[in-house]
């Protein structure tokens, strides 16, 4: 019998997103009738494993779940808890950056098993810069894979894909993949073997932008898992991510 697949497993939130619908941007301190209301699971993590599972890849979720709806102040996941799992089940691990410190021990850990098996069973691993917060930003030192935001780019004073990734890239560790999405611009990235960029894919219509980031960073994180090159990648994260921002939510994303 074949040895069951490896997982890839993303850590970080899940939590409760409430949508309401506009007829147009609402101007500040105004009032906006509501057209229409939705309840959708949303954070980073628990998106990107959306996405992951519905492109047919084996994943699992570590982060905080309320026994109901609707819960307060879940706490994230520490080092310690992070211990506990077997680590042997997986093969791609993401961090959603938002304890930083304690997700560096946890990345060390991850270091720690890679450095007792074969190469072949080791784990590659990812991280995801989102948000304009110092703390954060000790996480570009850690990880094959780093992901910076478009606001963390600007944050630094950039104002492309491709400044950010030449200009950021210091920060990480030797022989990482520094990658970074721009919107309708695309992305960019820059490896040990140089600079790549792709360009976006709007959809005809523009429908549900929510979540766009992270079905990207799923989409090209299972293309790397998958052997594939950075550039190939870059593209397949475009495509994807392009074709959700044609469609209210994850269904119909393949």
């Amino acid at each position: 019998m074949a040895a069951k697949e490896k997982q890839i497993l993303c850590v970080g939130l899940v939590c409760l997103d409430i949508i309401n619908v506009v007829d147009k941007f609402p101007v500040e301190d105004t009032d906006t009738r509501c057209l229409a209301q939705r309840w959708q699971r949303g954070g980073n993590a628990s998106n990107t494993c959306t996405v992951l599972s519905l492109l047919g890849a084996p994943c699992g979720f570590m982060g905080s779940l309320a026994p109901g709806r609707v819960s307060e102040n879940l706490p994230d996941v520490t080092s310690e808890d992070f211990r506990k799992i077997d680590l042997s089940l997986y093969k791609w691990i993401h961090w959603e950056g938002r304890n930083a410190s304690e997700q560096v021990a946890m990345i060390q850990q991850v270091e720690q098993f890679n450095a007792t098996v074969p190469a072949e069973h080791r784990i590659t691993t990812s991280v995801e810069i989102e948000k304009t917060r110092e703390e954060l930003y000790q996480l570009f030192g850690h990880g094959d894979v780093v992901f910076v935001s478009k606001d963390v780019a600007r944050h630094f004073g950039f104002n492309s894909a491709s400044e950010a990734v030449r200009r950021l890239y210091n920060r990480v560790k030797p022989g990482a993949y520094l990658i970074c999405a721009w919107a309708e611009k695309g992305a960019d990235a820059m490896g040990p073997d140089g600079v790549f960029h792709s360009n976006a894919f709007p959809p005809e219509k523009l429908v549900d932008t929510l979540g766009a980031g992270d079905t990207f960073n799923a989409a090209v994180l299972l293309s790397l898992c998958n052997g594939k090159s950075i550039q190939e990648s870059l593209k397949f994260g475009c495509q994807i991510a392009g074709r959700k921002c044609g469609i209210q939510g994850y269904d119909g994303i393949v």
